[in-house]
């Protein structure tokens, strides 16, 4: 089976893309190239920043990387934390940090459209960049609309799932089987794309 490169140290992260590709890539990810070089997230857009990180990654490497972007929108707040998601309480924060902080900027909100705090429609978006010896080749994206709850709710997922509830559920992604989940999220989205374009572009990677 060839052996695709995720330019990602998160390990959750490559759980659910090593699942969703299962059979078609055996997937890797940073902790296989401990001197790769760490990418400064500095672009505006999801987009932006996964093609930073694949470009940078695969320059190093001299073959192929797929690297991701992700993070959560939330209306009442403009959008935020978006391309600041891991990193919305601090650049060392952690989950607990980033969706305390989430939830002590909603209760900042005004009283008034009580809609804004009570609806708290959100999205989690997902941008990834294919690159090849620091060239960019392609891109992919991916959303999942939903509405962010008051508590954090379930054992699963990461980062900010146990706090997000996906259109036409009732339970959050913390508490959504990883199969059910990795079905309808964002990131499942845009690898679907992903996995569409290999139907056309087959990469010419090494087997393991």
């Amino acid at each position: 089976m060839p052996r695709l490169l995720v330019a990602t140290r998160n390990a959750h992260k490559t759980a659910e893309i090593a699942a969703m590709l299962a059979g078609v890539f055996e997937v890797v990810d940073l902790h296989d190239f401990p001197d790769a070089p760490e990418v400064e997230e500095t672009g505006s857009t999801f987009a932006e920043n996964a093609a930073l990180k694949s470009a940078a990654i695969s320059h190093f490497t001299g073959g192929w990387a797929l690297a991701d972007d992700s993070g959560l929108e939330v209306d009442a707040l403009g959008g935020e934390p978006g391309v600041r998601s891991a990193r919305f309480a601090g650049e060392a924060a952690s989950d607990a940090d980033n969706n305390q902080l989430l939830f002590a900027r909603l209760a900042e909100l005004p009283a008034a459209p009580r809609t804004a705090r009570t609806a708290r429609t959100a999205r989690f978006r997902c941008a990834l960049a294919l690159s090849q010896q620091g060239h960019l080749v392609a891109t992919f994206d991916g959303a999942v609309e939903g509405r962010v709850i008051e508590s954090l709710r379930g054992p699963g997922g990461f980062g900010y799932d146990p706090l997000f509830i996906p259109d036409g559920y009732d339970t959050t992604f913390g508490e959504l089987p990883a199969a059910t989940k990795n079905s309808i999220s964002h990131r499942s989205r845009a690898l679907a794309k992903f996995r569409a374009w290999l139907d056309t572009h087959p990469l010419p990677l090494p087997a393991s």
